[in-house]
């Protein structure tokens, strides 16, 4: 694959769909993604709140297999404030 260009997320397929330098595409299973990381409630918001805000780092992490590694930081974007 060449340089990450675009990405979006669709709500009807719950998929990131990224766009390449070369003209290929890939769509990111949300689902998968969320059911492989997502083992705590704040890892879930986590990713919900990555996915809504910041899809193209979403993919980056997805593509280069740095999800995991992102949610130990105890990243904390998709928590409820009091």
């Amino acid at each position: 694959m060449t340089k990450l260009l675009s990405c979006s997320y669709n709500m009807d397929t719950n998929r990131v769909e990224a766009r390449f330098e070369d003209g290929s595409a890939v769509d990111i299973n949300c689902i998968a993604i969320e059911d492989e990381y997502g083992n705590t409630p704040a890892q879930r918001a986590e990713l919900d709140w990555l996915l809504y805000n910041k899809p193209l780092e979403y993919a980056q992490m997805v593509l280069r297999g740095e999800m995991e590694h992102y949610l130990l930081l105890g990243c904390n974007h998709g928590r409820l404030e009091d």
